[in-house]
């Protein structure tokens, strides 16, 4: 007997395949970022399958924003390492 129940890996990538046709239109540049997003969300996907309250493409919009998020303090500590040493 097979499953009955789509599994939320499954659900991400028709989510993505549903969104070919956007990507498509979308820059080279832009094609590479809207990839990583979703690649973003693969890296959270055992938490977007906790979320049973949620549809899941609204959990793997968290699960982006996580990400840009994380990528935004590495890159602000950066900058103020940087700035401490032009000002020192």
């Amino acid at each position: 007997m097979g499953r009955t129940l789509v599994t939320i890996t499954q659900l991400l990538t028709e989510t993505e395949a549903n969104l070919s046709a956007f990507r498509r239109t979308l820059r080279r540049s832009d094609q590479y970022i809207f990839d990583g997003l979703f690649a973003a969300a693969r890296r959270h996907i055992a938490a977007i399958g906790q979320a049973e309250s949620l549809l899941p493409f609204e959990t793997a919009l968290l699960a982006m924003l996580l990400e840009q998020s994380k990528e935004i303090a590495v890159l602000q500590q950066e900058l103020n390492e940087l700035k401490k040493k032009n000002l020192g």
